[in-house]
Formats: C-alpha cells, sequence, structure tokens
C-alpha cells in the first residue's frame, strides 16, 4: 500500500468514527435534568424494586443526569452507586419484613434537599410516609413530580390476616398516584389493572425492566455448586428465587414439589430455593429435604440460576417479575403464570409454560408433567438464547424520556 493511499485510509476511518460519535451524542438529550428519586428501598436491601430502581439511576447518571437519592438510613453502605447528592431520613423497620423498611417523613429535610438540588422533577417511587413527604414538598414547590408503581402492596394483605386493609390501601394508592403528573408502570396488565380497577386519571407510561445477560447467563453453570446441593449430572434441580413469604406463594409451590416426587418417583429430584424472608424458617423444619440458600446477590445468585434446570414462578402479586427475566437469561424454562414478565419472555411449550392467571390446579398440573432432563435442557438454550435484546439500555431510555416530558422547564426556582 502506499503513503497516499494509507493517508486516504486513515482519513476515512477517522471520518467513519467522527460519524459513529455524531450519531451516539444525537441519541443523548442536549437537556440535562436534576432529578431527585424518593425511594424507601435501595441496595444492599435485596428486592425487585431496589434492584431495578437503582439501575435506573446509574442508567440516568451515565447519561449526564443530576441525581438527589432521597432514602432511609441503612445499616450497610451500597458502595455500587454514588449520587450527586444526598437525603438520608430515619429508619423503621416493617412489621413481618424486618430485613424491610421505611423511611420517617422528616419534611424539613426533605424540603431543605429538594431547595439546595433546585431539582427538575421529583420521582417517587415507593408510597409510604417518605413518599408521601416528598409528594407533599414538591407540590409546595410546584416541581413536576413522576411516581412508580412496583408492588401490589393492597394484595399482600391478603396474605397476613389483614384483608379489612385491602379496601383503605387500594383508596390511598389511587389517590396517591392521582396526585402526580405521572405514573410509570413495567408492564401494560399493572396498566390496565390501574386503568380499570384502581381508576387511575393520571397520565400512565410502560417503562419495562431489563437484565444484565453479561451476569446471568449458562456458562456460569457450576458442578460444585451442584455438589453442595448433593446431586448428581442426573438430577433435576428446581428453582425458586425471591423473598420466603406467604405472597410469593413459596408454601403452594414446595406443596407441589412435594406432589411432584409422588408422581414421578423414579426420577431424581432436587428443590432449590433462594431468597430471604418471614416464612423461611418454618419452612426449612417442614420440608428438611428442600434447600434453601437464603439471599444471594452478584455472581453468587447468577450461579444458582445458571446451575438449576428448571424455574418455578407462581407470584400473584408481582407487578414484573425480575427474576423471571434472570432465570431465562440463565437458561431456565419457567412455569409461571401468563401475566407481567414470563408473559413477555416466555414461550409455552417451546421456553417453558405459561398457565392462566392464579389456576393454581393448571400450574401444579404443568408441575406432574414436567418433561426429561433433555428436553428442559433444550427448552433452556433457546429460552437463554433470546433474551439477547433485554438489557438496561432501553428502559433507561424510555425513562429518560418520560421524565424529560414532564419536568420543569428551566426557570427561577422558588425557595421556601
Amino acid at each position: 500500500m502506499t503513503n497516499q493511499s494509507a493517508i486516504v485510509l486513515d482519513y476515512a476511518q477517522a471520518k467513519l468514527q467522527q460519524n459513529k460519535n455524531q450519531q451516539n451524542e444525537s441519541k443523548l438529550p442536549a437537556r440535562k435534568l436534576r432529578i431527585a428519586i424518593v425511594t424507601e428501598t435501595w441496595p444492599p436491601e435485596i428486592n425487585g424494586v431496589s434492584l431495578s430502581v437503582m439501575q435506573l439511576t446509574k442508567g440516568l447518571q451515565r447519561r449526564g443526569h443530576k441525581i438527589l437519592l432521597v432514602r432511609p438510613q441503612q445499616s450497610e453502605k451500597n458502595h455500587s452507586f454514588y449520587p450527586d447528592q444526598e437525603c438520608v431520613v430515619r429508619s423503621q423497620s416493617i412489621p413481618k419484613y424486618p430485613q424491610m423498611q421505611f423511611g420517617w417523613p422528616q419534611i424539613f429535610k426533605i424540603g431543605q434537599a429538594l431547595d439546595q438540588f433546585k431539582a427538575d422533577i421529583v420521582h417517587i417511587v415507593t408510597e409510604g410516609p417518605l413518599g408521601l413527604a416528598a409528594l407533599n414538598q414538591a407540590k409546595l414547590r410546584n416541581i413536576p413530580i413522576s411516581s412508580g408503581f412496583h408492588s401490589s402492596f393492597h394484595d399482600f394483605s391478603r396474605y397476613f390476616d389483614m384483608a379489612f386493609l385491602v379496601r383503605p390501601v387500594r383508596q390511598y394508592l389511587k389517590w396517591f398516584h392521582n396526585q402526580t403528573d405521572l405514573t410509570l408502570v413495567p408492564s401494560e396488565d399493572t396498566r390496565q389493572v390501574l386503568k380499570d380497577e384502581f381508576g387511575l386519571r393520571c397520565p400512565m407510561r410502560i417503562i419495562s425492566r431489563g437484565v444484565d445477560n453479561q451476569r446471568f447467563n449458562r456458562n456460569l453453570r457450576s458442578s460444585g455448586l451442584r455438589r453442595q446441593w448433593q446431586v448428581d449430572d442426573n438430577t433435576t434441580v428446581l428453582l425458586s428465587v425471591g423473598r420466603v413469604s406467604p405472597e410469593k406463594e413459596v408454601p403452594f409451590i414446595l406443596k407441589s414439589y412435594q406432589e411432584l416426587k409422588k408422581h414421578q418417583p423414579q426420577r431424581k429430584l432436587k428443590m432449590v430455593v433462594v431468597g430471604d424472608g418471614p416464612i423461611r424458617e418454618d419452612l426449612e423444619k417442614q420440608y428438611p429435604d428442600i434447600t434453601f440458600m437464603g439471599a444471594q446477590m452478584g455472581e453468587a445468585l447468577a450461579m444458582c440460576y445458571a446451575s438449576a434446570d428448571a424455574f418455578l414462578f407462581a407470584s400473584e402479586v408481582d407487578t414484573f417479575g425480575n427474576v423471571v427475566l434472570e432465570a431465562v437469561a440463565s437458561g431456565l424454562p419457567v412455569l409461571a403464570y401468563n401475566y407481567a414478565a414470563p408473559a413477555l419472555m416466555v414461550e409455552h411449550g417451546r421456553t417453558g409454560w405459561l398457565l392462566p392467571f392464579a389456576d393454581k390446579l393448571a400450574w401444579q398440573k404443568a408441575l406432574l408433567n414436567l418433561p426429561s432432563l433433555k428436553d428442559l435442557a433444550r427448552m433452556g438454550q433457546i429460552a437463554g438464547n433470546k433474551v439477547g435484546d433485554c438489557g438496561w439500555d432501553r428502559p433507561v431510555a424510555d425513562f429518560e424520556d418520560a421524565l424529560l416530558h414532564y419536568a420543569k422547564k428551566p426557570t427561577m426556582y422558588l425557595q421556601f
């Protein structure tokens, strides 16, 4: 190649790279927001809401937006995210969930933080005392408010002998979200419930969820972990991940597993439960043959998924079900009801089984007819290959677009 040709080639490559850079920059908004995120759950707390909100918040910060994080005080520090400003209020444990907490409504502290930060928009993740205090303080300052509907608290109460609370909690949630300019929901199912059953009048937008498929993948399958579970290559390992609590239908899953052992007596089976919660200790005593791993995070959690052979999900209260995304990315066929994340990610008969919502008999029947280990592996491989485009980039971009649309236009900020 002549020197002149090399120069021309270098110039063409440089020009191509410049065009790519310009295209990438054009995807980023010209306006950068100052966003206050208000949440009563945040890592290192382990639940779908805290982990999802952190991913969305980190994504906003990477795209140049400034973040004020308003949260309760925690015993442990989260070292994976550092907000531009933070307002930490006193915390109180939640009854029935000592590992979870809510934030005290320290209105003056919250108001002062909003004044100092000069937020363009306040996004309220949870509707508890902290969220209510932030709602009132934002309204006083005429700051636009968005909210997230993440957990069906009105449904949870029926699992704890508190059915009398369902109606007032539902009315409160309806009132709360109608006070906001926008409510973000994780799925179309949730949007329809809020519109038809709750009567929400505020605008709603769907912000889905993502999965880190670099972390959750079949390559992390561990023979060492399976030995720890006391199983061999011919054993079918069934996995449940999530809060070990009645509303997650963990007792139903374990009872169905016992029925499976009777229905397929010649089959080598193992049930593994990952997570912690208020009924874990009782279930461990009731089912000594089942392995309870407790709460797991990071690579340890990813190895649990990858080392299993099928994923069981029977919750009727999840607004999305992040664990389903993690299971599919890890190459597991999923048995679940046909709504939220399973409806989006599972293809009935090909990558798992989708049963009519809340039809426990159909769910259990599908489990009793669990196919061979070889068929499960084939279904899991197909499932894992389908999640390549389910990262966090799209949900972050949708979240950003929603906030940009409703955020306060740049004006003089009023202080109180």
